[in-house]
């Protein structure tokens, strides 16, 4: 155990940027503020079409990070790039448009030098970009118990990327990210730390504060979030050599996911209008989740579509308006792995 204070390995700080210009000064200020100063911070360019914005706002911390232009990969592209250059032992994961506060590496080392035997923290952190809100991370998306394979896989441990630090080794034995994803790569990237025998703990400490992310309508933002949730976990039954019992997990949550995005996609539909298409996919989301009432939305729908559409209107409403009369409710944020 390193319980002395001289224990201050090289943190590699990894931030990958698009269109952020307007919001990475505040990201490299709460870097440049922690107590914790053995640090060198790696900014990917990804592609950016506010390059000239950015580096004007980076010019002023040139001699303090790393600085690398690439052609456009994506997120999880622009985390390997940064990840392949870093120098450090550890690495630590902030977006561009995220905020540490000052002891957020100090404490997250320290958790290393407690338990040497752990590969991956993470902590709470509040969970909307305005400074007056107090909602925090976990509790949205709650960590209960340990965080291994199967809690991650069932989504029972949650984990924001911007509180991660993590021994590059980890990371790179789990394949570094997977460039194929559209989204969620990082869940993506949990799941393989867990899965290749990477400890993971955490503190439930609020160690930084999350944007809210692109604007974007609440049910697109969770229709593409469960069609890629479903995605990574599919490709896990292709790409690892899971146990029996691990198999039975991955495929019984990907189910109830599919599941959830057929809803999702359903609901879109019916918005729009397309009660057919709709009729179908809550067909093809109910052989997932077998709900009684999704089979008598789905009668309706057959029967009478648009009175049937009024009904699901109006209790949609109902439900909202008592949603938003409830202590503490101001709808789940959705950044990175906030998931519904």
């Amino acid at each position: 155990m390193h319980s002395n204070p001289e224990y201050t390995p090289l943190v590699s700080v990894i931030m990958p940027t698009y269109n952020t210009a307007h919001l990475i000064t505040a990201s490299l200020t709460s870097i440049l503020a922690q107590t914790y100063s053995n640090v060198e911070i790696v900014v990917v360019n990804d592609g950016s079409p506010d390059t000239t914005e950015l580096e004007t706002a980076l010019s002023p911390y040139a001699d303090r990070i790393v600085y690398i232009r690439q052609e456009n990969k994506r997120a999880a592209g622009a985390r390997n790039t940064a990840i392949r250059r870093a120098q450090g032992e550890f690495v630590a994961f902030l977006d561009s448009d995220d905020l540490w506060f000052p002891h957020h590496l100090s404490s997250q080392i320290k958790l290393f030098a407690e338990n040497p035997d752990w590969d991956l923290v993470y902590s709470d952190c509040f969970a909307r970009a305005d400074p007056n809100s107090q909602e925090t991370f976990m509790e949205v998306c709650p960590s209960l118990g340990e965080a291994g394979f199967e809690s991650l896989v069932e989504e029972r441990c949650q984990i924001p990327i911007s509180t991660v630090v993590a021994r590059k080794q980890i990371i790179e034995k789990a394949g570094l990210f997977d460039e194929s994803l559209v989204r969620c790569d990082d869940y993506s990237m949990w799941l393989k730390v867990a899965f290749w025998g990477g400890k993971i703990g955490y503190s439930r400490n609020i160690q930084a504060r999350l944007s809210q992310g692109r604007p974007e309508s609440l049910g697109l933002a969770n229709s593409k979030m469960l069609e890629a949730d479903w995605i990574i976990l599919e490709k896990l039954l292709c790409d690892l050599p899971l146990s029996d019992e691990q198999q039975k997990c991955v495929s019984k949550r990907a189910a109830t996911i599919h599941g959830q995005y057929l809803l999702e996609e359903a609901k879109l539909q019916l918005e729009a209008g397309n009660f057919d298409r709709a009729k179908e996919l809550l067909g093809q989301a109910n052989t997932h989740l077998q709900r009684f009432m999704l089979s008598l939305t789905q009668f309706g729908l057959g029967l009478a579509p648009q009175t049937t559409d009024k009904l699901i209107t109006i209790v949609r409403q109902v439900r909202q308006r008592a949603h938003s009369r409830a202590p503490g409710s101001k709808g789940a944020p959705r950044k990175s792995k906030l998931a519904a």
